[in-house]
C-alpha cells in the first residue's frame, strides 16, 4: 500500500472513531479480574465471555469493551 493511500485510510477514521480508539487505549478496566488493565490488553477470552453473557456493562465503558472486542475479533 503506498504511503497516499496511508494517508487517506487515516483521514477516513472520523473524529468519534478516533475518541473511542484513544479511550480505548487509556481507559483502565474499574473491576473484576482485570481491574487497572487498559481495555486494549484485555484478553479477548474475557471480553467474549461479557458478550456470550449478553452483559457488558452499561454506558461508556460497556460500549468501549465491545468495541475493543471487533477490534481484536475483526482487525
Amino acid at each position: 500500500m503506498s504511503l497516499m493511500k496511508r494517508k487517506c485510510f487515516v483521514c477516513w477514521v472520523s473524529d468519534m472513531e478516533k475518541e473511542q480508539l484513544i479511550a480505548i487505549a487509556n481507559t483502565l478496566m474499574p473491576f473484576g479480574k482485570y481491574q487497572g488493565r487498559r481495555l486494549i490488553d484485555l484478553p479477548e477470552e474475557y471480553l467474549l465471555w461479557f458478550a456470550r453473557k449478553d452483559q457488558f456493562p452499561t454506558g461508556k465503558l460497556g460500549e468501549l469493551m465491545q468495541i475493543t472486542l471487533l477490534i481484536k475479533t475483526e482487525g
